[in-house]
């Protein structure tokens, strides 16, 4: 209706990032606002994705893993994606095999044991066993042991600055890769080659979300707490009636949370907050923060926006956060 100056590109033709107008075949795709060329790939853990004319064209893997991620002060992201917290002085089964009636026989078991890390009752992840038959990987006090042998299972301890690393092949069953950070931070990757069932506080690993607060008895519990109390590894701890809110009993250092873990919320992590959600790992993020009020509040905080920083990895999306200022690298 009304006449504008400018260019536009001739028919056929479509402006590309750089503003050249190209054919349709030479236009490029967008993710996490990167350009990617005609033929380039991004690989997600269950996809290959191949740029075809401006579009992402998706193939699904044949083999495709799932992560759960355990973090800070009893934050638990399921196989199936459920999130939840609990407080518990105790030792919880993370995940195991063997959890069907008909087939009882485990080939592993991760145990997480809690200890309390704060006044106001919360509780940190400090210490991982992983049982793989007769041989017994244990991750505490920021290093590992290793005791017992089983010749049929394979694997690799990788070590950087900020993880350890366990690369472990249980063959005709999973490839599984468990990174924990030496502090509170610890994920669990399976890649599995049977349709074997898999229990724990990580979930059944279906698919289905809804369904992910089963119990050890095998039915699907009306709550969290519920759920949680029935994968006690030790039945003689005591159950755990309600999740302590530490901003709530430490309201003079929420100010302070909520100052500091808004860098997940800022123009650094832009690039990210289209790909993944952020409000979650900035709600835990304040959380940790103000539960941690006997020391180690700044590892509480920088190991919370860890977690968000390995999501947008997950995604393709790597950020430079850390500073000799702010959560440097120890």
């Amino acid at each position: 209706t009304k006449c504008e100056s400018g260019c536009v590109c001739a028919d056929g033709l479509y402006e590309n990032l750089d503003g050249r107008c190209v054919p349709a075949e030479e236009c490029p795709c967008e993710y996490g606002g990167l350009a990617y060329g005609r033929g380039e790939q991004i690989q997600t853990e269950c996809e290959i994705c191949t740029c075809t004319k401006g579009k992402w064209k998706c193939v699904q893997k044949t083999r495709c893993s799932s992560t759960c991620n355990l973090y800070g002060e009893g934050h638990i992201t399921t196989f199936d994606g459920q999130r939840f917290v609990f407080d518990g002085n105790c030792e919880y089964i993370l995940a195991m095999d063997g959890c069907s009636v008909n087939r009882p026989i485990s080939s592993f078991k991760i145990v997480t044991e809690n200890v309390i890390c704060g006044k106001s009752g919360v509780t940190c992840s400090r210490s991982i066993s992983i049982y793989l038959g007769n041989l017994t990987i244990i991750l505490k006090d920021e290093t590992f042991a290793i005791s017992g042998e089983n010749p049929s299972i394979r694997y690799k301890v990788k070590k950087n600055a900020l993880h350890l690393m366990f690369d472990i092949i249980i063959p005709g069953k999973y490839n599984m890769t468990l990174i924990w950070n030496k502090h509170m931070n610890f994920f669990i990757k399976i890649s599995r080659e049977t349709q074997e069932t898999i229990c724990g506080l990580c979930g059944n690993y279906n698919g289905n979300m809804k369904d992910d607060f089963e119990t050890r008895s095998k039915y699907v519990a009306s709550n969290e707490l519920e759920f949680v109390n029935s994968w006690k590894e030790n039945p003689l701890c005591g159950d755990v009636y309600f999740v302590v809110d530490p901003c709530s009993k430490n309201p003079y250092r929420k100010a302070w949370a909520e100052k500091t873990c808004s860098i997940i919320n800022s123009h650094v992590f832009s690039a990210c907050h289209n790909k993944v959600n952020r409000m979650p790992y900035y709600e835990a993020c304040v959380r940790d923060s103000c539960g941690c009020d006997i020391g180690g509040d700044c590892q509480c905080m920088c190991d919370a926006i860890a977690v968000y920083a390995m999501a947008c990895l997950e995604k393709g999306i790597c950020i430079d956060w850390r500073t000799p200022e702010f959560c440097r690298e120890f």
